[in-house]
């Protein structure tokens, strides 16, 4: 499994890399703007997307609508982690096409079992879990 995390801060791609690569078998890269993962994006296979909504260049809403565009990526499960958490801006995210919100700050708990379930849901990448 390969996993894109999207985020200018490099603090939260640390956490978020250090927590599923240590609670799921899986490969994360991560890209500090949204316009780093559209570069990465044609170049690899990712399993699942995670990315932050706030970021310079182009935002993660941007890169979601990307994603669900794209013939490649569009059935690939999209989590946002992001301090925007009010009821309103959860519908748009999912309207957009976000599979998952976790606000931030979230515990390694929170994001590793939200991961393993949406990477278990999807046909053909069952996903070793553990004890989650």
């Amino acid at each position: 499994m390969k996993i894109l995390v999207v985020d200018d801060s490099r603090a939260v791609r640390t956490f978020v890399r250090n927590v599923l690569e240590e609670a799921l078998d899986c490969s994360v890269i991560d890209a500090a703007s949204g316009f780093d993962a559209l570069r990465m994006l044609p170049r690899e296979d990712f399993n699942l997307v995670i990315t932050d909504i706030n970021m310079p260049d182009i935002n993660g809403l941007d890169l979601i609508r990307f994603i669900r565009k794209s013939s490649r990526y569009e059935r690939v499960p999209v989590v946002i982690i992001s301090t925007q958490s009010s009821e309103k801006s959860q519908e748009r995210f999912l309207t957009l096409g976000a599979n998952c919100f976790i606000a931030k700050p979230f515990t390694p708990e929170t994001l590793s079992t939200a991961v393993a379930t949406l990477l278990a849901e999807r046909p053909g990448s069952a996903l070793p879990v553990g004890d989650l």
